[in-house]
């Protein structure tokens, strides 16, 4: 989802009639393989590089196809390379590609194309916001950090469909971000030709993936992804269309899945708890994170003991289970649960982990240590402005934080800020704010997905927090110890007790969503970490 991360921002719809517009039918009277779905979330780019939205890397894992696709579980299957081979120190790559794929504009897919895409991404000129995920790569890190030129990226083209990569250090997780839109190619021309315009709307994008992004100008909140005839694989793929929608009305949602105008709807928590006895209703988990995030650069947030008296105020189980609900689980740890286990013993990462005392409901101690912060830094009240996005159950959860925080602390003003998703990204990203709600959603299996973002000089850093002995061990869990699996996870778990005893940011809950699906509908793949969708073996029964 400054915030460079993955997000699931919502926006809204005004009109019941402009989404009905936008939805068509799903009955599928025609021959016509329609599948039609919300989303809470519009678009703002398919630019891969310069993209941070979850909702954008769902369409870009549809649209697009780089050297592996990630099946149901996180499967790596062959995408663009229809073989690979790794040297045995694991620090060298080969991957043939297919000679039969395509972009939409009749171009071939090439090994310079990947090239172009990673030193395009990982060029300080573009700002991505994701480059720091080709650490390990050579020269990835170097290049960040403007002291080395994007052509000494360790990836060349060894003719039009030979593609070698050199990383510094074995990754372990590495085939598992080749299957992240990020790391999937662009085609140069397509980049030259339209300039600034680039992934800006539909037509402003060529696609090599099993479908092609319509009916995007660039604002609406209603696209199309129509099945790629140029798709090296196409007889595979049996949906025709895939139409979305943004809903910001839980309602709204609902009586369009009545009227059979969507065959999916994400389910709010008060209709998910009403709906508990449907055969339609699916319980999707998700790999990520909600907290609150201070601008430490400013006094009273740099303070660690208004930090932590702010998160001694907070009834977790109270908040997660009535207030958001949904599918939310409770989750003191910034890591979330169920995305990776120990090398030895099969244990949960979060499990551990210890939390601090100051991620338990205390108020009586939350009102000693939000005293004696603001003696520290000589004031006798504090006020602060909540920025959340304005969506129904962000709202829920805005209005709950305002009224036990002012409860809890004597002498605390909150007032709040929900806006559209959009602007929220913008101002995070620029730092102008003083406390926001964020997410981060895993990127990939592996605690590092979470814990690279806290690192000082990461670009999804948003609070800005900088601790020198946790980027110490999370530089150790990718470089020293990346080939001692039980020396890498004490490094990992170590950097997450650090940054929760430090109150480097606030766990608020672990989402998680409900939706209804209509049984007709087979062959979606869900993944809670990564681009979460993949439809390109879905069918409409």
């Amino acid at each position: 989802m400054g915030i460079s991360r993955k997000t699931a921002l919502s926006t809204g719809i005004a009109m019941t009639a402009l989404l009905l517009a936008g939805c068509g039918s799903s009955g599928n009277s025609s021959k016509k393989q329609v599948l039609t779905t919300s989303t809470d979330t519009e678009l703002s780019t398919v630019d891969l590089s310069k993209t941070t939205s979850v909702s954008a890397f769902n369409v870009l894992n549809n649209v697009d196809e780089g050297l592996f696709r990630l099946g149901k579980n996180s499967k790596v299957e062959p995408g663009i390379a229809k073989s690979s081979t790794v040297s045995k120190d694991g620090k060298t790559y080969t991957f043939n590609l297919r000679k039969n794929a395509k972009w939409s504009n009749g171009d071939p897919v090439t090994a310079q194309d990947f090239v172009y895409s990673w030193r395009r991404t990982l060029d300080p000129k573009t700002a991505s916001q994701y480059g720091y995920l080709f650490s390990g790569v050579k020269n990835a890190d170097k290049i960040q950090a403007k002291k080395a030129k994007p052509s000494t990226l360790g990836i060349k083209a060894d003719g039009k469909y030979k593609l070698v990569v050199n990383l510094e250090q074995r990754i372990p997780y590495f085939k598992l971000l080749l299957g992240f839109p990020v790391f999937f190619p662009q085609d140069s021309k397509a980049v030259s030709k339209y300039g600034s315009d680039y992934g800006t709307t539909s037509s402003k994008q060529v696609y090599n993936g099993p479908f092609t992004l319509t009916k995007w100008n660039g604002t609406n909140l209603n696209w199309t992804l129509k099945k790629n005839k140029d798709y090296w694989d196409k007889s595979n793929v049996k949906l025709d269309e895939i139409k979305f929608s943004v809903v910001k009305d839980p309602s709204t949602g609902l009586n369009l899945y009545d009227q059979k105008k969507l065959n999916m709807v994400q389910l709010s928590a008060t209709q998910s708890k009403q709906m508990k006895n449907s055969k339609d209703r699916v319980n999707r988990p998700q790999s990520s994170a909600y907290y609150l995030a201070f601008n430490q650069k400013k006094k009273a947030f740099a303070n660690e003991n208004i930090r932590k008296a702010i998160s001694m105020a907070i009834n977790r189980p109270t908040m997660t289970n009535k207030v958001v609900g949904g599918g939310a689980v409770l989750n003191d740890k910034f890591v979330s649960k169920g995305l990776a286990y120990s090398p030895s013993g099969n244990k949960d990462f979060t499990s551990e982990v210890k939390a601090p005392s100051s991620l338990d409901y205390n108020p009586t101690e939350a009102k000693k240590l939000f005293k004696k912060g603001l003696q520290e830094i000589g004031k006798k009240s504090l006020s602060f402005t909540l920025l959340n996005v304005d969506t129904y159950d962000q709202k829920q959860l805005s209005e709950y934080l305002q009224s036990t925080l002012e409860k809890n602390l004597p002498g605390l003003k909150v007032s709040l800020n929900n806006i559209p998703g959009r602007t929220v990204l913008s101002r995070q990203a620029d730092h102008e704010f003083q406390v926001t709600v964020a997410n981060w959603f895993a990127d990939f299996s592996d605690p590092v997905t979470f814990l690279n973002i806290l690192t000082s000089d990461n670009p999804s850093n948003i609070s800005q927090w900088k601790n020198s002995e946790y980027d110490s061990l999370i530089k150790k869990s990718n470089g020293s110890d990346a080939q001692n699996a039980d020396k890498r996870w004490q490094d990992m778990v170590s950097a997450q007790e650090l940054a929760l005893n430090k109150q480097a940011i606030v766990p608020l809950y672990q989402s998680g969503e409900q939706w209804l699906i209509n049984s007709k509908v087979k062959g979606v793949v869900y993944n809670s970490a990564g681009a979460n969708y993949n439809y390109k073996d879905a069918s409409i029964k």
